[in-house]
């Protein structure tokens, strides 16, 4: 499932437009498969400043541990503690109540330059 309404990076995160200079960040449904359950999830701090790529936080699984990487340069405005207190809420519902954080971008254009879901599905049938 690659809704086509989202943006994605090649490290298996989704972003969707919040506003017009904020977007919500997830990973997606093809990576929570990969990690298998989710056991703990953790999250910045709001308020953080992020550089494209850096490391926002970490997704814990019975199988390993992977990294959150910002897709955008931003600033953190929102974390989604209900992950945090229930990080399986990511198996059942990466797209939606799996979400993870909110930024709140330094160029909102940038979002045009990610993956649409055309090339996030060629990225992972190549993979």
């Amino acid at each position: 499932m690659v809704p086509e309404d989202l943006r994605y990076t090649e490290q298996h995160e989704w972003v969707a437009r919040t506003g017009e200079d904020t977007v919500r960040i997830g990973i997606t449904d093809y990576a929570q498969n990969q990690l298998g359950d989710v056991v703990f999830v953790q999250l910045p701090e709001t308020g953080r400043k992020v550089a494209a790529e850096d490391v926002l936080g970490e997704v814990e699984s019975t199988k390993s541990v992977s990294d959150i990487y910002a897709p955008l340069a931003g600033e953190v405005v929102a974390v989604n503690e209900a992950v945090v207190t229930a990080p399986e809420t990511i198996n059942t519902d990466a797209f939606g109540d799996g979400w993870l954080v909110e930024l709140r971008l330094e160029d909102p254009a940038a979002v045009d330059g990610l993956l649409d879901a055309a090339g996030y599905r060629g990225k992972i049938n190549e993979g």
